[in-house]
Parts: structure tokens; C-alpha cells; sequence
């Protein structure tokens, strides 16, 4: 079983490194290539969430790295996995042969790789590596146009808020391991002892809504709208923004086990659905007027992770996933095809692509909530469970509902309007349109819409308690008969008024509008607020690395080089001069022995050799070679010899 689970994640993160590496040396073959690993990865998807396997392998010394599918993390592999073939598939048909498609479909797989590493970590410390890889490859895609550089500060403002907010988990992780968990196990986070307890959880709270652009850090969603349809389809639906509500619905005994994460989390879930509902209102780019609805939409998610609501929260991530990928894709190909996302550009875009159109219309109406769609039962799950935690909760949470229709018949009520006479000049606001859609761009957004309108049927009492006991979890309300009726009027009501309005809109003006539409202003407070006083920090700390630590190293290096010159001239003037005076001496001294040697030794040498040389002259002379001449010679030298004998005597 630990061979599947490894091969889940392994298939997507070594096919897209490949592809990311090899780039556009495999242009022609990475469509194909992305799409046989999609589909691999949702086919071990499957058969993981039937089998259930789990794996665990040292990490570091005491930590171990754990990968399991359980209840929860099931439904999340099969989300992704099913979300990733969809928007794969659409980005076959989108991306021609002159984009580095290697490195495009190399980088889909590899933030599809780490949201599964994600869903499926069993500990904290390869969770903060999956975590960290999926910001790092989501700035890459975000600025895949890297070339044109407000989409490389777009990526850049979405990954250092990100970032700042994932600095919690790696204060998590050093909280529980002072806390006493030691293995760092998801499971064991909400044992730890207080007050690191606290810690622990403020660290996976902050995170987690940076993750899932809650308030006050949603503006960095605005900014991620700069990347690739495909890639907002990714992002916004399944995978990075879902990441921060499964955390918070992972560990919801973690927020149980203090007093105040559940009420906190829920209460910024309730906010960021209803402001940023406020913001989807007022936007005229769809692309934007989407990203502020995936905001709100999370917030529901968030809400139900603070009131307890586990199968509520995880019935909106699916549902939403589908709606909110089919929406994108949709706002891609009218992009790729009118060269425009402009809600007033749009008009009559459902009309003249109708099956695309009619993806839409579906994908609309169940993002607004309507009764039987999905969004509808999924919202009045988690507004059920938060009645019960607070009426105050419920009340924002329904007006944050109504909020949805109106964001989502606005967008409805223009790409539904009849074409224009002057449809052509309208179109072409942000690039020249190719005035057609991809042929594989209907079968993934017929999939998506069919499942944003079917999974309405957890709200019915058995499949809903066939989810409580998949996720394993009894402690869910159901909404009662009054709730669903309440909540569809509401929803019904909201989205006649938006319909009506549209026809005969007001002269929106004013402060609040401004601000709305400007996304409440939330980058310019974290520039003021954060950016500023950081910059102020750090030049002052400049400051006084100039003005004290440079002068100090300065002092030091006059002083160093005081001492250098005072070494030098003892060298030059002492040592120097002594060894000159040694070798003077030596050379001194060599010469007076050559000359000895030359005067003396030589001549001695010569003067014996001279004599030996006189005496061998002086021997040969009696060798005449007669013999009777020896004889004489003999008898002489005997004569003389005798005589010295008895002389001496």
C-alpha cells in the first residue's frame, strides 16, 4: 500500500520536473505528456481513496515524514487530481507552440504534486515543505509571462504575502517541538502543552488565512489574476487557496483545544464572505470580480472550520472547486477568443459561444447559491453548524450569501445580453482575440458544471450522513427545512434584485464604491502598515551598519594596516637586513675557501703528483729489458743496502 500512496504524489512532481526542466526542447510532446500524467495521478487518486494506504520514513533524527489518505484527505486527492485533468486538458487547446508549454504544463504538475503532498502529509514538517513548494511554484506561475513586468510584481506581491503569513507554520513547528509533541504529527499538535499550545495554533491560523487570502491578507488575490487563466482555474479552485481552509479543517482540534482560534477563525471566515463579497459587487473585470468571489467563497469554508462544521467545510471546498475552476476556464477562453475580460466588453459573449455560455450560466447560478445547485446545500451546511455557535454568525454568513447572487447574476447579466451591432470594436480591450475556441476546451467545462450541479444532493439526509462517516466526524448539524427554504429565498430575492438593477444600474459613486472596487484599499494599508515601517527598519539599519559597524570595521583596517606597515619595516629593516648579512658572510666565507682550496690543497695535490710523475719517470729509466742489466742493477742495490746496514749499525 506505502508503493501507491508514494506513486500519487511521485507520478506529478517528477513528470513536471521534467518538463519544467526540459521546456520548450519538449513543445510538442508536453501537451500530451501533461495530460497522460494528469490522468495517471487521478487514476492513483482512486485507488488511493479506495484503499486508504499510508507511508512514513525517518525524516530527521526523531522526525519522521508521513503521508496517509484518510477520511478527508480522500475527497482532497480526488478534488485535485480531477480539478488538475481539467485545466491540463483546457491548456492543450490554449497554449500554441510559440509559449514554453514544457515549462508551463511542467509547472501545472508540479503545484498539482505539492497540494497532494499537502492533503496527504501526516506531519507538520513535510507539510511546511510541500507548503513552501506551492508558494514557490505558484510565483512562478503567476509570473509565467515574465517578460512584461507588471506580471513579475504581481507574482512577487502574491508570494511575499504568502510567504510572510507561511512564517507561522515555521513557528508551529518550533512551538510544538518545545511544546512536547517531538514527531512534529499533525495528530499530536492539539496535546501540546500551554502555553506553547498557543503558539502553536496562532502559527497555523496565520497561515492558513494567508494561504486562503482571508482578511486582512486577501489583496495578494487580486495581484495572482495577472498569471495564466489556467492557472487562476488551479490556484483558486483546488489547490493553494483551498490549502489554508484544509489546514484549518484538518486540525480543527487544534482550534477546539483553545478558547479563542474557533471563534477568531470563524468570525475572519464571516468577514472576508461578506466584505469581499462587497468587493466582488463592485468589480468590472471578471477575472477580478472571480477572485474576489473565491475570497468569499473560502470564507464560508473558514467559517465552518472555526464553528466545527468539518463536513460543511469540506462540501463547499469540493463544490466550489468545481463551480470556480469551470468559471475561470470559461473567463480564459473568452479571453483567448474576444481579447477582453471586461464585464462591458463581455456583453453577449454566452450568446455568440453557447456551449461555453451555457458552462457559464450553470457555473453562475451555482455560485450564487441557487437551490438545487451545489453551493446552495454546501453554504446552508456550514450556516447550520454556525447557528449553532453564534446567531450573529449566521446573520453575516446568510448576507454574505446573498451577497454571492449579486456578484454572480451581475457577471451573468452581461455575457448573457444580445450581441452588439458594435460587438467588434468593444472586443480586443487587452490583446487581439482569435474570435474562436479550442476544441478541447467544452468536454472539461461540461465535467466541472456537471459536478457544481449534482453534488446539491448532499443536502439530503443519507448522502450527508454518508460524508459525516466518510470523514469521520458526528458531531455536524444538519440545516433544518427552514434553513435550506430560508437561505434559497434569500438567495432567489438577492440575485431578482441584481437581475433588475442590471437593467437600469445607478450611478454608482462615491467613496464606497472607490473602495470596494479597490479591494478595501488592503495593499495600500499593508504598504503603510507593514512595507514602510519595514523599509524605515531597514534603512536605519543600514544607517547604522555605515555609521557604526562599517566604521568599525574601517578602524580596525587602518589599524591592521598600521601594524602591516610596522611589520613590513621591521621585516625590511631588520630581518631583511640580517639575512643580507648572513649571505654576505657566506659568500665571504666560500671565497677565503676557494682560495684556500686553490692555494693550498690544489698545489699539495699538484706538488705530490709532480714528484709521483718524476719518481715513474726516474723508475723506467733502468727498464731497459736485459736481463744481465737487472742482475747488475739487483746486485748494486744490494751493495747499497749492505753498506746502509752496517753504517747504521
Amino acid at each position: 500500500m506505502s508503493v501507491l500512496i508514494w506513486l500519487l504524489v511521485a507520478v506529478p512532481l517528477v513528470a513536471g520536473s521534467f518538463l519544467t526542466v526540459a521546456g520548450r526542447h519538449v513543445n510538442r510532446l508536453a501537451p500530451l505528456l501533461g495530460v497522460s500524467a494528469s490522468v495517471a495521478t487521478l487514476g492513483l487518486a482512486v485507488a488511493a481513496a479506495l484503499t486508504r494506504p499510508e507511508a512514513g520514513v525517518p525524516l530527521f533524527s526523531g522526525v519522521r515524514a508521513g503521508l496517509a489518505v484518510d477520511g478527508l484527505s480522500a475527497v482532497m486527492v480526488l478534488t485535485v487530481a480531477a480539478v488538475t485533468v481539467a485545466v491540463v486538458v483546457f491548456s492543450a487547446g490554449e497554449f500554441g507552440q510559440r509559449e514554453n508549454r514544457g515549462r508551463f504544463f511542467g509547472l501545472l504538475l508540479l503545484f498539482a504534486g505539492s497540494m497532494l503532498v499537502t492533503v496527504t502529509a501526516t506531519t507538520l514538517a513535510l507539510l511546511l515543505m510541500a507548503w513552501e513548494l506551492m508558494g514557490a511554484v505558484s510565483w512562478a506561475l503567476i509570473g509565467y509571462w515574465w517578460r512584461q513586468p507588471q506580471r513579475v510584481r504581481a507574482a512577487d506581491t502574491a508570494f511575499l504575502t504568502t510567504r510572510t503569513a507561511d512564517l507561522g507554520l515555521y513557528l508551529a513547528a518550533g512551538a510544538a517541538m518545545a511544546g512536547g509533541t517531538g514527531t512534529l504529527s499533525l495528530d499530536g499538535l492539539p496535546h501540546t502543552v500551554s502555553p506553547w499550545l498557543h503558539v502553536v495554533t496562532a502559527g497555523v491560523v496565520v497561515a492558513a488565512l494567508g494561504k486562503s487570502a482571508q482578511l486582512p491578507f486577501s489583496f495578494w488575490l487580486s495581484r495572482a489574476m495577472q498569471g495564466p487563466s489556467p492557472v487562476s482555474a488551479l490556484l483558486h479552485s483546488a489547490t493553494m487557496v483551498a490549502a489554508g481552509a484544509y489546514l484549518l479543517l484538518r486540525l480543527q482540534p487544534l482550534l477546539a483545544a483553545t478558547s479563542w482560534a474557533g471563534p477568531l477563525v470563524a468570525w475572519t471566515g464571516a468577514a472576508t464572505a461578506l466584505l469581499l463579497g462587497a468587493v466582488a459587487v463592485a468589480q468590472s473585470d471578471l477575472k477580478q470580480l472571480l477572485a474576489a468571489s473565491t475570497a468569499a467563497q473560502i470564507g464560508f469554508m473558514v467559517l465552518a472550520a472555526g464553528s466545527g462544521g468539518v463536513t460543511g467545510g469540506v462540501t463547499q471546498l469540493v463544490a466550489h472547486a468545481a463551480t470556480k475552476s469551470a468559471l475561470f476556464l470559461v473567463a480564459g477562453a473568452w479571453l483567448t477568443a474576444l481579447g477582453t475580460k471586461q464585464l462591458g466588453a463581455l456583453r453577449g459573449a454566452a450568446r455568440r459561444y453557447r456551449l461555453v455560455g451555457a458552462c457559464f450560466t450553470v457555473g453562475a447560478l451555482a455560485l450564487a447559491g441557487l437551490p438545487p445547485l451545489s453551493l446552495w446545500a454546501a453554504k446552508d451546511e456550514v450556516l447550520a453548524t454556525a447557528r449553532t455557535q453564534n446567531t450573529a454568525l449566521y446573520v453575516v454568513g446568510l448576507a454574505a450569501a446573498a451577497l454571492a447572487a449579486v456578484y454572480s447574476v451581475k457577471a451573468l447579466w452581461y455575457v448573457t445580453r444580445p450581441v452588439p451591432d458594435d460587438a467588434n470594436t468593444a472586443y480586443d480591450t487587452e490583446q487581439r482575440g482569435t474570435r474562436c475556441v479550442a476544441r478541447t476546451t467544452p468536454a472539461p467545462l461540461m465535467v466541472l458544471v456537471g459536478v457544481a450541479a449534482t453534488l446539491g444532493v448532499l443536502a439530503l439526509p443519507t448522502p450527508a450522513a454518508w460524508l459525516r462517516g466518510l470523514l469521520g466526524v458526528s458531531e455536524e448539524f444538519s440545516p433544518a427545512p427552514w434553513e435550506l427554504g430560508l437561505s434559497a429565498g434569500v438567495a432567489l430575492a438577492a440575485a431578482a434584485i441584481a437581475w433588475w438593477r442590471a437593467r437600469r444600474p445607478p450611478a454608482l459613486r462615491g467613496r464606497a464604491v472607490r473602495w470596494a472596487a479597490g479591494w478595501m484599499y488592503l495593499e495600500q494599508a499593508a504598504h503603510l502598515v507593514v512595507a514602510r515601517p519595514v523599509m524605515k527598519l531597514a534603512r536605519a539599519l543600514a544607517s547604522f551598519d555605515d555609521r557604526v559597524v562599517d566604521a568599525g570595521v574601517q578602524r580596525v583596517a587602518r589599524g591592521t594596516l598600521m601594524a602591516g606597515g610596522l611589520a613590513r619595516r621591521l621585516d625590511d629593516d631588520g630581518i631583511d637586513t640580517s639575512v643580507r648579512g648572513v649571505a654576505r658572510g657566506t659568500l665571504a666565507a666560500g671565497r677565503r675557501s676557494r682560495k684556500l682550496d686553490d692555494s693550498g690543497i690544489d698545489a699539495a695535490v699538484g706538488a705530490v703528483a709532480a714528484g709521483a710523475r718524476s719518481l715513474g719517470r726516474w723508475a723506467r729509466l733502468p727498464q731497459t729489458g736485459l736481463l744481465h742489466q737487472y742482475y747488475a742493477q739487483a746486485a748494486a742495490g744490494f751493495a747499497v743496502l749492505t753498506l746502509i746496514v752496517l753504517l747504521v749499525r
